[in-house]
């Protein structure tokens, strides 16, 4: 059985953002934690730079291009909350590029059913032609954009569990059914939006699942929602593919945000997704999104990504319905998934 792949690239170092919460001691906390590890076995490699169509089939090329002269002219701020440097944009290449990669190792090689992609900036925020959030291509829009385009998958999955509700994923793929997004999210919280009435529409309708949370959120809450209505979600789209738009600043521990998500949180979801990956005989590819305190940030990492690719399959928790996760699979059931309550 060929090891898990994970993509990762130097350039996600060249990202300078100053002393900004997103910076590169994220990636170096991450890799310096695998390493430590001996990379958990996987198979390490080198991300390509995205192919521009591939990024274009999401974003404007207008919007590509204003990236990229904006960091050839030295860098600056796009708004308060994001900043470019003269290497931002070849890291943003290669994120995007780790997700087009991860997608073909996943979809295309014999046997690999898990992979990560482990570069900044994060990505779920950059709605089709505006950077923010720190984001400034949406990678893993562009990922199941090319597993539709290039592998002939029929509908992809994407779960963001960042505490952060991504904005630019559900924007991107809101009118249509080929793709299910499914956001768990501290409300209120940056960048306000997400809120559970937001299902979609169009031929879309049905196909956004917001699952907005409040502070003070933890492990059962999480949990339950993982359990109860994201891993029967997927059991009924039946994607070709799972993606996880995997932040981790809903961590107890995270400077930016007020869940208290722990380290065995974050495996306990991994376990649940892999389960319902294996169920659906489909992979699972981990997309690296927020996570601000470099301890629980590298410590979280590790425990996903242990669970996502051992050998064999971790215990899946035994997880009580909480009354959040009852009330979110009461309004689905009531609308396009009756199917979360038969």
């Amino acid at each position: 059985m060929p090891a898990p792949v994970l993509l990762h690239h130097p350039s996600s170092l060249e990202h300078d953002t100053g002393g900004h919460p997103e910076n590169a001691r994220r990636i170096v906390a991450i890799e310096q934690a695998l390493r430590e590890r001996d990379w958990l076995g996987w198979d390490v490699r080198l991300s390509p730079a995205g192919p521009r169509e591939a990024i274009a089939a999401v974003h404007p090329i207008a919007h590509i291009e204003r990236i990229e002269a904006l960091c050839c002219r030295g860098g600056g701020m796009i708004d308060m909350d994001t900043i470019v440097s003269p290497g931002s944009f070849e890291a943003a290449l290669h994120a995007a590029g780790g997700c087009v990669a991860l997608v073909d190792a996943l979809m295309g090689e014999q046997g690999v059913s898990a992979g990560a992609s482990l570069h900044r900036p994060p990505g779920h925020h950059a709605e089709p032609a505006r950077a923010m959030g720190f984001c400034l291509f949406d990678s893993v829009a562009v990922g199941a954009q090319h597993a539709l385009d290039a592998h002939g998958a029929r509908r992809v999955m994407i779960f963001d569990w960042d505490v952060h509700h991504g904005n630019g994923t559900n924007a991107i793929f809101h009118d249509r059914d080929d793709v299910l997004f499914c956001s768990i999210h501290q409300s209120p919280l940056y960048p306000g939006t997400g809120p559970a009435a937001d299902a979609g529409r169009g031929d879309g309708a049905g196909y956004t699942v917001n699952m907005p949370v409040p502070a003070g959120s933890g492990d059962d809450v999480f949990l339950s929602h993982v359990a109860h209505v994201v891993a029967p979600l997927a059991l009924a789209f039946e994607p070709d593919l799972l993606l996880v738009s995997a932040g981790y600043d809903a961590h107890a521990d995270d400077p930016l945000a007020s869940c208290l998500v722990s380290d065995e949180g974050y495996a306990g979801m991994a376990a649940l997704m892999r389960a319902c990956a294996e169920q659906l005989d489909v992979p699972l590819g981990i997309v690296l999104e927020g996570g601000y305190d470099l301890g629980a940030l590298a410590r979280s990492v590790v425990a996903t990504l242990e669970v996502a690719g051992a050998a064999s399959a971790a215990a899946v928790p035994d997880v009580a319905l909480h009354p959040l996760a009852l009330r979110v699979q009461e309004r689905l059931a009531a609308g396009h998934w009756p199917a979360l309550l038969a």
